[in-house]
């Protein structure tokens, strides 16, 4: 594991939450990844070292892409979401992480 060289408090902070959507779903049955919202200053190499010291799974790559905010209206004036990033974390094969199991444990 590379967990050895990276700061344990700062991977604990690099995973902010598993994004769940249709796309998210379809994409974990399809190619065996599992995507999660991130850090906007996280690097590929600490999101594999935080998954792998998290979920005790072995991580094969991670795709990273920036989520710009949309423009959005309140009453007159116009304001933007927060733009975020999405890590797209490909498992090693037979490795799976279930959500539901992990939050009651």
């Amino acid at each position: 594991m590379n967990a050895q060289k990276f700061n344990e408090e700062r991977l604990m902070n690099v995973l902010l939450a598993p994004q769940i959507s249709e796309k998210a779903t379809y994409v974990a049955e399809k190619n065996e990844q599992v995507i999660f919202r991130v850090a906007p200053n996280a690097t590929k190499p600490e999101i594999k070292a935080a998954v792998e010291l998290l979920f005790k799974v072995s991580v094969e790559s991670v795709q990273v892409s920036c989520v710009k905010g949309k423009q959005k209206r309140f009453g007159r004036n116009m304001g933007q979401r927060r733009s975020w990033k999405k890590a797209y974390v490909c498992l090693a094969p037979g490795q799976e992480i279930n959500f539901a199991a992990s939050e009651q444990g």
